[in-house]
């Protein structure tokens, strides 16, 4: 994996529930379904069932995601994150960024 990829995840994880640097359920999935596309690849899990809706929301991203290259995926997820951090603006996003540029 790439340094600038598993610099991005440890930045995603860290982020705290109440910080300044939000995500919505949208970009929590796409976090999701690129993490695992680069980490594993395609996905060949069976859809959950009718009642896991978290889960088939989960398998469905990462199911679209089908085809894409560990390579790409990783790149896709360290764009998403500089692109809500540049969003963002505040000085702990302008951190972040400096962090994953120099990884």
């Amino acid at each position: 994996m790439s340094a600038k990829f598993e610099k991005a995840v440890s930045i995603v994880n860290s982020l705290p529930s109440d910080g300044p640097i939000q995500t919505n359920n949208d970009q929590k999935l796409k976090f999701y379904s690129l993490y695992k596309q680069a980490s594993v690849g395609d996905c060949d899990t069976t859809r959950p069932g009718f009642m896991d809706f978290t889960g088939k929301a989960k398998w469905d991203a990462w199911n679209a995601r089908k085809g894409t290259s560990k390579e790409t995926a990783q790149e896709e997820y360290v764009e998403l994150l500089k692109d809500i951090l540049n969003t963002n603006g505040s000085p702990e996003s302008e951190k972040h960024i400096k962090e994953i540029d120099a990884a």
